[in-house]
């Protein structure tokens, strides 16, 4: 008997802390990290707005781990997709605990300290605005040595697919 289930997270907010790198022992990275969503809403009968906001404890593993523990920041607007994970564990007091956090699989970096958009993603659309990454994947074009003397005329570049060389 096959029974379906779905367990997908979608979020878009804001970084509450810098994310913490640590190492398992055979050397795959984990990056832990917190974002903060925001949600407001009128009551049915006329009230004041109301306001409310959730933190979400965010994981990510190996590359993506790394990539997120140096492009992000306390503060930055990102998204993320992932799956709920539920973990039970005990304190160094033998308290019993149980912690819900987000395990990443994607993550696309919506603002830069500087004030930027862009989306470092694997479709070679990194430092391109956020509109125009979203639009449509593009390859990275393969870069040219630099001119010698005098600039070559413009002639259309063929852009192939090069996301397998990726080392992310």
């Amino acid at each position: 008997m096959s029974v379906r289930s779905l367990n997908k997270v979608m979020l878009i907010g804001n970084l509450t802390r810098d994310p913490q790198m640590r190492f398992t022992p055979t050397g795959t990275a984990v990056g832990t990290f917190g974002i903060a969503t925001n949600r407001s809403w009128v009551p049915s009968d006329g009230g004041e707005r109301q306001e409310e906001t959730e933190f979400h404890n965010i994981v990510a593993w190996s590359k993506l781990a790394e990539i997120c523990g140096s492009l992000l920041h306390k503060g930055d607007k990102v998204y993320v997709d992932g799956r709920i994970r539920s973990r039970d564990w005990k304190t160094k007091e033998g308290e019993d605990r149980r912690t819900t956090e987000i395990v990443i699989d994607n993550m696309m970096l919506l603002s830069s300290r500087n004030g930027g958009s862009y989306t470092p993603s694997d479709d070679g659309a990194m430092g391109m605005p956020a509109d125009e990454a979203l639009a449509e994947p593009v390859a990275s074009k393969p870069k040219k040595a630099a001119p010698a003397a005098e600039p070559e005329p413009m002639e259309e570049i063929k852009v192939e697919d090069v996301s397998d060389d990726i080392p992310f």
